[in-house]
């Protein structure tokens, strides 16, 4: 097949779904993707080649009548598509990224946050202030890795920014309502990918630790969907008298696994690992215990052994409403984790 004839067929295929006040408008988007497609990661002037193009480009944007969902509207009814398509269960990566701008006043675009100077002629106490977006996206994989499109989507700025470490010393974070944290984007991009994806019990939900919410496993619990995230909290477990890593601690060691790790400096080889796994019941935080309830989870461990040359040895503790009955399960959940990177790549 001819390669551009194969291009507008794609494009066709992801902006059906698309609708706009103008028709126009629609016809616009549709130019840009040739555009920006042709010249991935170039900016608007570039991708567009010439002045009558980019500032049609920015006058689309400036539209008020576009929006973001309605430029995403057409692709999340082709990844719908897409899931219907397939058999099994859905992976969904979570992620969130920063769009960093250059910007003499941060104040009409918003901060991400504050980083300490790398400058040595500045005090190294000294901080600079970032602007920019932030976008948290759910990418929908089969098992396989094959990558299913978006299935939600939540961009925010921030007018202001006050660091984690500085919060902590004024208030106990899990005393915050999560309505009230920026948090809560991953159990709205769960709402909203359990919608698209039409059966939310194929889905499962996958983050690093800052996935490890309590409010994101009892959203999971109260849509009928499923998660599995790498966990940083030691929550209570059982009666309360014991947290996650003492019960696990008294777990021997199932069974064994290899998988291939690079190191710092790209070489390949082999992480021998020791797999244990164990249903516990999981307390919510004391200061939410009123609100929500407590859960029935499987926590899996995978600890390498030895020491390796030249990168951190692998130490996963992860957290999950599914259940685990053999180390062969346990090790196809490891590897369903393992995939979470290719949203870092796309």
């Amino acid at each position: 097949m001819d390669p551009m004839l194969e291009g507008t067929s794609w494009l066709d295929e992801e902006l059906a779904g698309s609708t706009f006040a103008d028709a126009r408008l629609g016809q616009r988007l549709r130019r840009l993707l040739e555009q920006l497609g042709g010249a991935m990661g170039a900016s608007l002037p570039l991708a567009c080649q010439d002045w009558a193009a980019t500032k049609a480009a920015y006058r689309f944007f400036d539209n008020d009548r576009v929006s973001e969902a309605e430029i995403l509207a057409g692709h999340f009814a082709a990844t719908a598509s897409r899931v219907a398509a397939t058999e099994g269960p859905i992976l969904i990566l979570h992620d969130t990224t920063e769009f960093v701008y250059h910007r003499v006043r941060p104040e009409p675009i918003g901060l991400t946050g504050q980083y300490p100077c790398r400058n040595t002629s500045y005090d190294r106490r000294q901080f600079y202030t970032v602007c920019g977006l932030l976008m948290h996206s759910s990418l929908g994989v089969t098992p396989d890795g094959l990558p299913l499109g978006l299935c939600a989507i939540k961009f925010w700025t921030r007018a202001s920014f006050k660091g984690t470490s500085t919060l902590k010393r004024h208030i106990n974070p899990t005393r915050v309502p999560i309505e009230q944290k920026e948090s809560l984007r991953w159990p709205e991009n769960m709402r909203q990918a359990s919608v698209l994806a039409a059966d939310p019990a194929r889905c499962i939900h996958i983050g690093d630790r800052e996935g490890d919410i309590y409010e994101l496993f009892v959203t999971a619990h109260e849509l009928g969907t499923h998660f599995l995230v790498r966990s940083s909290v030691d929550r209570r477990a059982d009666d309360g008298t014991r947290t996650i890593i003492a019960a696990m601690d008294e777990v021997p060691g199932q069974g064994e696994h290899r998988i291939a790790v690079r190191d710092d400096k790209g070489k390949s080889s082999q992480a021998h690992l020791t797999i244990k796994y164990q249903r516990l019941h999981v307390l919510p935080p004391l200061a939410k215990q009123k609100r929500y309830p407590a859960l029935e989870l499987t926590v899996i461990c995978a600890d390498e052994r030895g020491t390796p040359e030249n990168r951190q040895p692998i130490h996963w503790r992860l957290i999950t409403d599914l259940p685990i009955t053999c180390v062969g399960e346990a090790v196809e959940k490891i590897g369903w984790y393992a995939l979470r990177w290719k949203i870092e790549m796309v």
